[in-house]
């Protein structure tokens, strides 16, 4: 294992999209695309320590995405229920620890528990902290945060007046997370939907053409090196 680029992104996020146009290219079901897509999660995961990335956020299902066909969310469900018991044991003795961020109100429960119990079973780890977007949205999230923030205002324990930019990220999904330093998005596309809107105000963004079954470690660290070049002054000037 190389050292950490100690210029790099600590925290990069990705929109892995284009799995279904992958598939069609090849003549194939679109959810054979998203089983490619998902085999390349581990790849990107396991890849992190070797360029100095210690927290990876993936958009794997939005809260947009239930207009897809029926066929195709069972489809997506049936993937994720899959891949969290197939890799589960992989993501732990790699030292992965893993959280999902989103609305499980929607899923199902044999699905949460699922959830629930890889986020215990890998609590402790500290290679690599790999926060799964799971029917999220960024105004979702924001909107129930604000929910939170409200009900703490009228039941006192929480004054109006100190609520302040640095008050309601401490009820977003991410909480414990530091912001996304890195924003790529896969596939041609060059729109962030709805995808950590508040958190990434100050991130940079990458929209590549590369579609996400076809992304590679070897990408991923070429964008990492390229964020350690930039310029960040978040909103200053540097004299």
């Amino acid at each position: 294992m190389s050292d950490p680029v100690s210029t790099g992104p600590r925290h990069v996020a990705i929109i892995m999209d284009g799995n279904g146009r992958w598939a069609t290219q090849r003549g194939r079901p679109r959810l054979f695309g998203h089983r490619a897509g998902a085999r390349r999660v581990r790849e990107v995961v396991e890849s992190c320590p070797d360029v100095g990335v210690e927290y990876l956020t993936i958009f794997a299902f939005s809260t947009e995405n239930w207009r897809r066909t029926q066929v195709e969310v069972a489809g997506l469900m049936s993937l994720f229920r899959m891949y969290i018991s197939r890799e589960a044991r992989a993501l732990d003795q790699f030292g992965v620890r893993v959280r999902f961020i989103g609305d499980r109100v929607r899923l199902d429960a044999k699905l949460v528990t699922l959830m629930d119990d890889l986020e215990k079973l890998t609590c402790n780890n500290t290679a690599v902290h790999l926060t799964i977007a799971l029917n999220y949205g960024s105004r979702d999230e924001v909107a129930r945060a604000t929910k939170r923030l409200a009900r703490d205002v009228a039941a006192g324990n929480l004054d109006p007046d100190d609520v302040n930019e640095e008050t309601l990220p401490k009820y977003l999904d991410t909480c414990v997370l530091p912001d996304p330093d890195l924003v790529i998005r896969t596939s041609g596309e060059a729109r962030i939907s709805n995808f950590l809107l508040w958190q990434s105000a100050y991130a940079e963004y990458e929209f590549i053409d590369t579609l996400w079954p076809d992304f590679t470690k070897e990408e991923f660290a070429q964008l990492c090196a390229s964020y350690g070049g930039r310029d960040r002054r978040f909103g200053g000037v540097k004299t």
